[in-house]
């Protein structure tokens, strides 16, 4: 008798455990649309500032970009870097990828600036962050995940560390 590989799982690896990193909020003017290009349709959008708030660090956004792939089958993949400074001053280094997928009439009224639920949609992000902060040095050694929603003027993300 055989055994399927997921029955044989100790009970660590057969879920995932997270906890709240930090809620952030970005603020994304309008994107400059490059068009299409031999890679896809190219956007950019430019990360003037935010916020980021959770129980063991908050800050601001300083700066960051945005680099969007327009996909043809109702997907947008986001390349992003920002940097975040903690209120106690410490730089962090945020780099993640997002994937905004969904029915194109939501991908349509989103891209519109338009209110759309956040449940109408798939907006899943990975980042990995890098700091030289003595006090935030165990960042640099999690995996995290986010969800996200977009509004108008930038995203909301809340953040989690993945146990």
């Amino acid at each position: 008798m055989s055994t399927s590989l997921s029955q044989a799982l100790p009970e660590s690896l057969k879920s995932l455990q997270t906890r709240p990193l930090f809620v952030l909020r970005e603020q994304v003017p309008p994107l400059f649309v490059v068009g299409q290009t031999p890679n896809g349709f190219r956007r950019i959008g430019i990360v003037p500032g935010g916020v980021f708030e959770g129980e063991r660090l908050s800050g601001e956004v300083v700066s960051g970009n945005d680099w969007q792939s327009v996909r043809t089958d109702s997907c947008i993949k986001l390349d992003v870097q920002i940097l975040l400074k903690t209120t106690d001053g410490a730089l962090i280094v945020m780099t993640y990828t997002c994937l905004r997928a969904g029915p194109p009439d939501i991908i349509e009224k989103l891209d519109k600036g338009q209110a759309v639920e956040p449940g109408a949609y798939y907006f899943r992000m990975t980042p990995i962050f890098e700091t030289a902060a003595p006090q935030y040095d165990w960042i640099n050694r999690i995996v995290a995940v986010g969800v996200g929603h977009r509004f108008a003027d930038g995203p909301l993300y809340s953040i989690f560390e993945v146990l």
